[in-house]
């Protein structure tokens, strides 16, 4: 191994640091910030892509940015900063790209309410992000007694309508992607995992345990087709699930419900009705300091509205938030790609106000775990969104050079430790 630069090897005479030199460091981690935001990019891309749609443009700054971070192409600082950003702009697309998909194919968003819980039927869990793969295990249970329940991001599949209103598709089980080995055991049917964030199998239910195309784990069956059989066999070979009756909960406030509401909104906040927005979210994770953003938002006052999106939701949901305008306080906007979403509505408020999106009565406070995360700032970032606070930990391959670049020009920071104080001060502060 040798340093791009010295051309020393890693640890020897003229190597500044053992690993790397001191003087690249700092490009490493935009190589590695760029790495991570194309990987989260290339998830949502491939959705898309499974639905249609398509970008060249996508494509082509792809190649041009995974080259750009071959070994001995770019050390130079500002570029690498300005490609990081642009992975940002491109992402947006992704996002869009994904959004107009799911509308298009499954219709318009709807609010409703989802039943928690199982029947006395066969059962499988989809767990995952795919709403293609989703819509292909119904079509093959159509007409028969298998019931399909979603689990973490595909608790959002409810708010498209013609997902929705299949007879299949009959309920939810579980939160976030990280309780899923007590979860699946408890769940007791067969598993269909679609995408990422998806954790090796107990032994205890790994021969119910399957997954699709390139996500694969030890233990589980690997499909390569759409031919989702294998799954309702083994549902069936199961049986009936036992009887578990929860709450229902409300899902759908899709970027197009709340703009539809708009009017109400912007003549409350003229009123002083409504005093603050705050979008909470992104990816959960099992480490401490989660429970900060818990605290931020059931002490956040009852003036203010919720947005919520991606798995941290689950972080934040089993409080009752009360209602403003006749809506729930806590608005569930869908998936982590749904971020396209909130910055819509964003930017919708601001167009009705006259304003930047800086100028709003809006907070964002961001959990963040894996690459689409990253992605996901990286846009915010593109579109000049500042005072972004972020948790539970600064991402380890930012090093402190870059992290005050980003603090400098965007005023991004970390979570603190007490969520419900923070809170209370955003909402003092003028």
């Amino acid at each position: 191994m040798f340093c791009n630069q010295c051309e020393q090897a890693k640890g020897g005479t003229g190597c500044d640091v053992i690993g790397i030199c001191g003087k690249d460091a700092d490009v490493q981690s935009l190589q590695e910030t760029l790495l991570y935001g194309l990987k989260g990019m290339a998830a949502y891309a491939h959705h898309a892509r499974r639905l249609g749609k398509v970008d060249e443009d996508v494509d082509a700054f792809t190649e041009e940015a995974l080259f750009a971070t071959v070994t001995n192409v770019n050390f130079d600082i500002p570029t690498l900063l300005e490609m990081v950003l642009e992975c940002g702009k491109q992402n947006l697309r992704v996002m869009q790209m994904l959004d107009e998909a799911h509308v298009e194919r499954y219709g318009k968003p709807q609010v409703a309410e989802v039943q928690i819980g199982t029947q006395a039927k066969p059962g499988i869990l989809v767990t995952g992000h795919d709403m293609l793969d989703l819509e292909n295990l119904l079509k093959q249970v159509e007409g028969t007694d298998v019931m399909v329940y979603t689990h973490g991001e595909m608790l959002p599949a409810f708010m498209y309508p013609k997902l929705k209103s299949h007879a299949n598709l009959t309920g939810h089980f579980g939160g976030a992607w990280q309780l899923q080995k007590k979860e699946f055991e408890a769940f007791g049917g067969a598993i269909l995992a679609t995408t990422n964030c998806v954790l090796h199998p107990k032994p205890s239910y790994a021969d119910r345990f399957f997954t699709t195309r390139v996500t694969a784990v030890p233990g589980a069956t690997r499909l390569k087709t759409d031919d989702f059989s294998a799954v309702i066999k083994r549902a069936r070979e199961i049986g009936a699930l036992p009887e578990r009756k929860g709450e229902r909960i409300p899902v759908g406030f899709h970027h197009s419900v709340i703009l539809d509401a708009a009017p109400a909104i912007i003549d409350a906040v003229k009123k002083g009705d409504i005093t603050r927005f705050f979008v909470i979210g992104g990816c959960d994770g099992a480490e401490p300091g989660r429970n900060y953003f818990t605290d931020f938002a059931t002490n956040a006052p009852p003036s203010t509205f919720i947005l919520t999106l991606g798995c941290g939701k689950f972080r934040i949901m089993g409080h009752d938030y009360g209602t403003l305008l006749g809506l729930p306080r806590l608005l569930d906007m869908g998936q982590c790609n749904n971020a396209y979403g909130a910055i819509q509505v964003a930017v919708g408020l601001a167009g009705a106000f006259n304003c930047g999106v800086n100028d709003l009565p809006l907070t964002i406070v961001l959990s963040w775990f894996e690459q689409k995360a990253v992605a996901v700032l990286l846009t915010l970032l593109h579109l000049g969104v500042k005072n972004i606070a972020v948790g539970p930990a600064a991402p380890a391959w930012i090093t402190p050079n870059i992290f005050k670049v980003l603090q400098d020009a965007y005023g991004l920071k970390l979570i603190g430790k007490d969520g419900k104080a923070d809170v209370l001060a955003v909402c003092a502060a003028k």
